[in-house]
This record gives structure tokens, sequence and C-alpha cells, in this order.
């Protein structure tokens, strides 16, 4: 069984990694690549199945596959190399793309401080999301037993746990006990400082004999704030405020935000070959007494009064915060606007000993959930194989990780009918998380009293368990029916896909058919002594079957529409000029009607308009391409008549087009008219070149003799 040449024909373009963008037309694939040197040219025309391969200005490359180029572009972009961003960027937005335009309809991307805040705070916590994910999972175990009365309120107030289950309790509070050396880490090699030096500093103020300097010192409220109680101990004089940093995360973020000008200056006033020495010794020294003194304090102050501004909003009302935070996160995430409510979740943790956020946060993410599960059944009803791998890997990474982020970019950014689908998911479960609250009397709403991903798997680290988790599975069910019943496309672009899709598998077919054919031929022309015997069994066979030309035979095919025949070495396209798709002939239309040369079947009808396959009942196996480019107009201007399966006879209206808009374009009109299998035959050539109507005769075909 013949393999894919996909891996090979990534590995000659220079790797995934050289891969900026990939589009494919009717035969061809498309790269836009980072680097066109790279690539090597004569290996891609060694891979079996590419019939050549075209370099292009500005560093794009072409690859001639022919009829089966869907399958080959599907194979490449299920290619575990291209899963990253080479695999995003297909003939839809990217994932950066999509993310720039979204950031792009708020603040960010239009006011540089504030794209580099956001872009601060997301480098800042994103490399430690796997370790708050590991945590989050022994908190969720840990609740799980409590529920189950296997052990005590692991959490309550003068709990003394068991040794064995101490040491299970270790395992997250490892994590979210030293988060803000994690936090100082990243931050600071964000800022540009190194950030072994960034961590060292914010290590100070989290030593047990710094902590020890207010043990005997009573704790009063940080200017004036209740929330942010700290012991006040004078150092050489002066107050230093002595608090628990313990799940900080606002003391690192400020602290690496003075280290890294910090660092820069220092790196210019000190000479090259002192750097290493005296940069993290002057910063040390500067830094240390400013963050323990002013930054850290300040930090605790501004954490804690955000934290206890929403407290305020979801005391006030919980039933409105319930159902505000759910809506409010589609849009935020996006926008990068959910880096700050992370801290301040920790935050409520470590002040408060709950948060109430993620509960509501979670009727979000279980509804984003069910509309990708939603999308991952109509996948499977559209035999829609790249999505089913896209939906099946985010509906995984959502359910049992707790990330959106598969689903958010990979699917439903690139389809808008799925967000307002969503969007009552999220406010009918934050509806039932609010109406609960209310009923049951909960003066926070859910709440959790640990840091989790809300997923399958952490649902029992919520309070009341039930109630959270009726309110994610009817935002989850809702989400996923509305888009099971109204579709994930538009009308418009489900038959554009099924068009697509029709044609993939046609080409695959075609391609399955040739095949067995060819292996039989042998056996054929033996028992095939004479063209009379032949002809006999042709008469003889049922009057559907595909009238094959005898051998031999002369056959003339028409032209499939009016203009001027010229020769195709003339079509400003080096794939068609140089006879790689095969032999033939161009015409420069006159007309704007595309008509079928010959009586045959569709095999590839592209919902763009700009190209055809045909194949005829004589053999001939045909490719009309509309045009030079035109693909790139999308089918603005053409009107396609006919789809994959359907039959034709001579003079058959294939498309219609608009020539003012492929002109306004800057396209060439000029229309290649191509033997795929031309190997099958003696000659393809040219009846005559200059005028001819649609139906005159364009092209003499002869069978081997």
């Amino acid at each position: 069984m013949a393999t894919s040449p996909a891996s090979e024909i990534i590995d000659k373009i220079g790797g995934a990694g050289n891969v900026a963008s990939l589009t494919h037309c009717a035969t061809r694939l498309r790269f836009q690549l980072h680097d066109g040197d790279k690539v090597d040219k004569a290996g891609m025309e060694a891979i079996p199945g590419v019939m050549g391969a075209v370099p292009q200005a500005g560093d794009r490359f072409q690859v001639v596959i022919g009829g089966g180029v869907q399958n080959v572009y599907n194979d490449i972009m299920a290619l575990p190399q291209m899963s990253g961003g080479a695999a995003a960027a297909s003939a839809e937005e990217s994932l950066d793309d999509i993310k720039k335009r979204e950031r792009e309809k708020g603040v960010r991307g239009k006011v540089a401080w504030i794209d580099t805040l956001f872009e601060f705070l997301s480098d800042s916590f994103r490399p430690i999301l796997g370790a708050l994910l590991g945590a989050s999972f022994f908190i969720t175990f840990m609740a799980l037993m409590a529920t189950l009365d296997v052990i005590p309120d692991w959490n309550a107030p003068g709990v003394t746990l068991d040794p064995s289950w101490a040491f299970v309790n270790l395992m997250w509070q490892c994590v979210f006990v030293f988060l803000p050396l994690m936090v100082a880490y990243n931050a600071s090699a964000k800022i540009g400082a190194d950030p072994w030096v960034g961590f060292a500093i914010m290590a100070v103020l989290m030593l047990p004999g710094f902590t020890a300097l207010g043990a005997d010192v009573d704790k009063t409220p940080l200017f004036g704030f209740d929330a942010a109680q700290v012991a006040i101990v004078d150092i050489w004089g002066i107050p230093m405020p002595i608090a628990d940093y313990s799940s900080q995360v606002f003391p690192p973020l400020l602290m690496a935000a003075v280290l890294g000008p910090l660092y820069k200056l220092l790196r210019k006033i000190i000479t090259p070959n002192l750097q290493l020495i005296f940069v993290p010794f002057f910063a040390m020294l500067i830094m240390i007494p400013l963050t323990a003194f002013l930054i850290g304090p300040i930090g605790v102050y501004v954490g804690a009064g955000l934290a206890q501004l929403l407290s305020a909003i979801n005391t006030w009302s919980p039933f409105i915060f319930a159902i505000v935070i759910p809506l409010a996160y589609p849009f935020m995430v996006p926008l990068g606007l959910h880096w700050p409510i992370n801290a301040i979740m920790l935050l409520n943790i470590q002040t408060l000993g709950y948060d109430f956020i993620q509960g509501p946060m979670g009727a979000w993410n279980f509804a984003c959930f069910g509309a990708t599960a939603g999308v991952l059944i109509l996948a499977y009803r559209h035999r829609d194989t790249q999505m089913k791998q896209t939906a099946t890997g985010a509906l995984a990474a959502g359910l049992l990780g707790g990330i959106s982020e598969p689903s958010l970019y990979g699917i439903h950014l690139r389809f808008k009918r799925i967000y307002p689908r969503m969007l009552v998911g999220c406010f009918v479960g934050g509806l039932t998380i609010g109406l609960g609250s209310l009923l049951l009397g909960l003066e926070h709403g859910v709440t959790t009293q640990a840091f989790v991903f809300t997923s399958l798997l952490t649902i029992p680290a919520f309070s009341p368990i039930g109630l959270y988790a009726i309110a994610v599975a009817i935002a989850f069910v809702t989400a996923m029916l509305l888009v099971l019943f109204s579709n994930f496309r538009t009308p418009e672009q489900q038959a554009a896909f099924e068009a697509e899709r029709d044609a993939a598998e046609a080409a695959a077919g075609g391609a399955h058919h040739r095949g067995a054919a060819a292996a039989s031929a042998p056996a054929a022309s033996v028992a095939a002594p004479a063209a009379a015997g032949a002809t006999a069994a042709a008469a003889a066979a049922p009057a559907t079957a595909t009238a094959v030309m005898e051998v031999g035979e002369l056959v003339q095919l028409m032209s499939p529409l009016d203009g001027t025949a010229v020769a195709i070495s003339e079509v400003p396209d080096p794939v068609f000029a140089g006879g790689v798709m095969g032999p033939g002939v161009a015409i420069e239309p006159s007309g704007t009607t595309v008509v079928s040369p010959g009586v045959g079947t569709v095999v590839a009808a592209q919902p763009t308009g700009h190209a055809f396959g045909l194949q005829l009942d004589n053999g001939v196996e045909l490719l009309i391409h509309v045009g030079i480019d035109t693909v790139n107009l999308k089918g603005e201007g053409f009107d396609v008549k006919v789809k994959n399966g359907d039959r034709v006879e001579v003079g058959t209206e294939l498309v219609t087009f608009d020539r003012a808009v492929i002109e306004k374009a800057g396209y060439p009109l000029i229309t290649p008219v191509i033997v795929l299998n031309a190997d099958q035959f003696d000659t393809v050539d040219p009846v005559a070149l200059g005028p001819v109507k649609a139906g005159d005769p364009l092209l003499d075909i002869q069978t081997k003799a």
C-alpha cells in the first residue's frame, strides 16, 4: 500500500520550523517559508507522489501533487512536528494571527505599554502552569478523601493529619508556598535580568529567619488596610513590615519590574569584564533592602486590596457575580486579562482561606468544553478528519486538564457561530450557581480552598460539590446541544467544506481505481488478442460502463470555452508551462462560461470555482484551471454550476466567471486545459492554435499502439 509523502515533503522543505504557512489549491501545496534556500528541490522532485517543485519569489514554494493534494495536505497538518505554529498556519488564520486579532479588539496591540504589561504577566505564570496543574490534582485528591470521610477536614484550623496524609498534603504545598520564588525567576528572566538574582532577592523574604524577626510582634493593618496584616520591626531605626510572603505573587512581580531597569543601568555603568561579579552584587545590595522595606509590603497591600474588592462585590451579590464571571471570561482570555485574575485567586486563598472566583469560572470552562464536544460529534458526522483530530485533543486537554486554549484558539475563534452558543452555556451555568447560592444561603457562592484547574478531575475541590457539579454539567450540555443543533459552520462554509471533502474522497477513490486498473492491465492484454475481441466485449458490457478508447484510436477533445488557443508554454506559471501537470493547451478566454468538453463525471469541483477535474468516459482525466492564482479570490467572481459526482455532457456548464473581478485583482485569465493521465496515451496535441469556440475541436488524443 502506498504511503503518504507528507513527512518527506516537510523534510525536503527544510523542516516544520521553516514553514511559515501552508495552503493548497486544486493541484498543489503552496508553502510560505522562512528561508527558501533551505529547500532541497531535487530531493523534493524525487519523492514518489510529487509531480514537480517550483520555487517562487518571496520565499514561496509550490509542490505539485495533482488531484490528491487535499489528502497530502491533511497528512502534513497531522504530522507531530507540525503541531506547533506551522500546524496552525493553514488556509485559515494561524494561531498567532487569531491571538493578535483578538488582542487588537481591546487596548492590547494598540497601546504598547499595556501589551508589554500583559506579556510580562503571562510569561511570569505560563512556565509554572504545569506545576500548578500537578499540585491542583493533589489538592483535589485531598478534598475527595475528606468528602468521603477518609481523613478529617484537611485544611481546617487546628486539624492535625496522620504523618502519611500530612506528607501527601506537602506535595501540593511545595508549589504554593514557594510560588513567589517561581514567579520571581520567570518575571526576572522576562524583564531581562538574571533570573537567579531575582530568585535570590525574593528568597530572602521567605527565609524562616526573616519571618522570625516579627515572631514576637503583634501584627497591625498595613497602611490601615485590615486585609494586609504585618508585623512592624525596627531595622537600623527604620520600620520594616514583616509579612507572610508564602503564595504571594504581586511582590515578586513588582520586584522584577524594578530589577529589570536596574540591571540595564548597572550593565551600562560597569565595565564588561567586571559585570559578572558586580552587576549581581550591586543588584542584590540595592534590591534586597528595597524589596524588604518597600516593594514587598506594597505588593502585599495591592494584592490584598484587589482581592478584598472582588470579595466585597461577591459578598454584595453572589448571584450577579456568578453570572458576570463566566460571561466575562470568554472575552478576557483572548485579551490576556485573565492572568491578573489568576493572581487574585491565589491571594484569596492566602488571605481569606478560600477563593470564590474559580467556581463561576468553571461554568465558562465547561461551556467551552461542551462547545468543543459538539464540534467533535459534528466532525464525525461530516467525516472531517482534521477537525476530529483538533477537537479530540482540545476536549481531552479541557476535561482532564482544565485548559481552554486549544479549544478557544484551535476551534472557537475560527468559527464565529460557536461563541454566541457557548455564551448561552456560560450564562446558564452561572445562573445555576447564582440561584443555587441564593436557595442554599451561601454567603460567598461556590468556593474552593485551593487553586485548581477547573476540569472533571478537580470537581471534588469545590464546595458545595453538588451545586458546582450540576452547574458545570448544565453549562457543558447546553453549549454542546446548541452547537449540535445549529452547526459550527455557516451554510456557506459547510457547503465549501463538503465540496472539498468530496473532491478529496473522489481523488482518493480515483487513485485507488487507477492502481487496480494498472495492476490488471497485463492480464487484460493477454486476454484480448485483437481489437475486435475488445470491441465485442465492450459491446456486451452494460450501457453504464465507461467507454474506454480502443488501441490506436484517435479522439478529439472539445474546447471548454470561447477564446484563443495558445501553446501551454505561454501560461505564466512554471508548473503549467513546463508540462509538470501534463500536456495540453491554454485558452485566452473571450467568453465567461466554462463548459464540459466531453461526456463524463465531475471528480473535483473546487468551491472557489477556479478549477475542475473531470473523468471522461473515454478514459481521459482532464483538469481545467480557470485563470492563474485565482484560488486567492476564494470564490469571488465565480458561479459554480456543478458539484462532485455530477454527470456532464458536452456543453454542460461548469462555471461562469466575472472577468472584471479577476482582472481587477490582477490575475491572468488564461485557462490551461491539461490531460493529467497523458502517460496512458501516445500523443496529446493541440488541433490548432488560434480563435476557438466552446465545442470546437481542441486536442487530438491517441491511445498507445
